[in-house]
């Protein structure tokens, strides 16, 4: 069995292979912070103000003044989180979702999720998501920040074996496997990120004396 400092090392080097972006954070309001940061540097949506990006008139450009805000979704945060989160977001003007994900399948900046477990062997996250919200989160965010604590990180798929059988047999089940972001291959084989899901995935390493996930 191999030591979990190995297994980290093992994991962000295979992780970053598939372009994935891996930091370590201490806890969960470190994961807060980054995650604010990252979704206020960023460009905003794609999805601007008719006119934004053209010259208009005095009156036309104050289109531009009302664009909406940035936007972290974070599914599943039980209140004492999603407060702390909501608080930071207030800070940098960006709005948080913990539900209605479907009313904004267009224009959400970063996804907030948390990975039951991660494979080394392939810099691989393991996600058991019943919920529709947390599955949304994962797809329609320009960028998904996915929290994966290091109690969770194995050497391959197979020694998942019993984790896995148990939650293919719950119903309803959603059990994802998110290797980097998202990529895909036009008939010329030129790749391009983003077309199918987030263009980044960033995954946020916690240890494990940090890492009960604040979670309904």
């Amino acid at each position: 069995m191999q030591d979990k400092q190995d297994l980290t090392k093992l994991f962000e080097k295979q992780a970053r292979k598939v372009s994935a972006v891996v930091e370590r954070v201490a806890d969960f309001q470190e994961a807060f912070v980054y995650t604010a940061d990252l979704c206020s540097d960023k460009q905003a949506c794609e999805l601007l103000a008719p006119g934004c990006e053209a010259a208009l008139s005095e009156k036309g450009q104050n289109l531009c003044s009302h664009k909406p805000p940035k936007i972290i979704a974070a599914p599943g945060l039980d209140g004492q989180a999603a407060d702390k989160l909501n608080r930071i977001c207030r800070q940098k003007g960006i709005k948080l979702l913990t539900k209605g994900l479907r009313g904004y399948l267009a224009g959400i900046d970063a996804g907030f999720t948390f990975a039951d477990y991660g494979i080394a062997e392939t810099g691989t996250l393991v996600m058991n998501a019943g919920s529709e919200e947390i599955r949304l989160a994962t797809m329609i965010s320009e960028i998904h920040v996915a929290v994966l604590p290091v109690t969770g990180l194995v050497a391959t798929a197979a020694d998942l074996e019993d984790e896995l059988e148990s939650m293919f047999g719950k119903t309803p089940n959603y059990t994802a496997f998110i290797t980097g972001a998202s990529r895909s291959g036009d008939i010329e084989q030129v790749l391009a990120l983003g077309v199918h899901g987030p263009l980044e995935l960033h995954i946020l390493l916690m240890e494990s004396n940090s890492c009960k996930t604040p979670v309904i």
